[in-house]
Order: structure tokens, then C-alpha cells, then sequence
């Protein structure tokens, strides 16, 4: 492989090569100016469909419990409660107190869902 050499004055200096990190990010910066943020949404939401497809919505349910429990065990189970609750001041300084009502109202009212990991792993038979 080819050294990239520089030339100052002194003689030849080596040039320290780009990682594959720093290309990535370079291209990445690059395909940004010139497409823009919503292209990176859009190809976003076709890659997750694309994995829905793919491998069924079960898939999205293990990787989420994998990351769950990776972060509990660097950060400890406090962690989802500290995140949580930061997510809820939030939420009520956005929105005001009275939209958790408004929100609970909507839920109590809406027709009820099965739960399909509840149905899958019932071991009662059917007649």
C-alpha cells in the first residue's frame, strides 16, 4: 500500500491515515449537505419496514429486551425510573398536568386489546 507523503520543506512527512471511523463520518457529513436530514428519515423508516418484513415484529421485541438489559446492567434498574421520570416532568411542563388526564380518559375509553404474548404462551386447551 501507498504512503501519502506531504512535502515542507524538510523532506517527506508522512501523512497519518484516514480510519475507516473517520470516512464514515466524512460520508456521512457529505451525503447530509447534499441530501439533507429528511433523506436519512426516509431511508430510516424503509429499512425498518424492510426488518419488519423481513423478520416479523418479534424481532423488534428481542432487540429492545437486549438493549434493556444491557442498560440496566451499566447504568442499574434506578436508571429506568430516573429516565422515566425526567420523560414525565417533561411531558407535563409541555403539555400541563391536566393532558395526563385528558390521555387517561382516551385509554380507559379505547375497545380493549388481546395480548398476543398473553394468547401464544397459554397452556389451556381449547375444546
Amino acid at each position: 500500500m501507498a504512503k501519502d507523503t506531504q512535502a515542507n520543506g524538510q523532506g517527506a512527512t508522512e501523512k497519518p491515515p484516514t480510519t475507516v471511523q473517520e470516512a464514515g463520518r466524512k460520508g456521512g457529513r457529505r451525503v447530509k449537505e447534499k441530501y439533507g436530514q429528511a433523506f436519512y428519515v426516509e431511508i430510516g423508516k424503509k429499512g425498518g419496514r424492510m426488518i419488519a418484513e423481513n423478520r416479523g415484529s418479534e424481532y423488534y421485541a428481542e432487540i429492545g429486551k437486549k438493549g434493556g438489559e444491557t442498560v440496566r446492567q451499566r447504568h442499574g434498574s434506578e436508571f429506568f425510573a430516573t429516565i422515566g421520570k425526567k420523560g414525565g416532568d417533561e411531558v407535563k411542563r409541555k403539555h400541563g398536568p391536566e393532558y395526563y388526564s385528558i390521555i387517561g380518559k382516551k385509554g380507559g375509553e379505547a375497545p380493549r386489546k388481546t395480548d398476543k404474548r398473553r394468547a401464544t404462551t397459554s397452556t389451556t386447551p381449547t375444546a
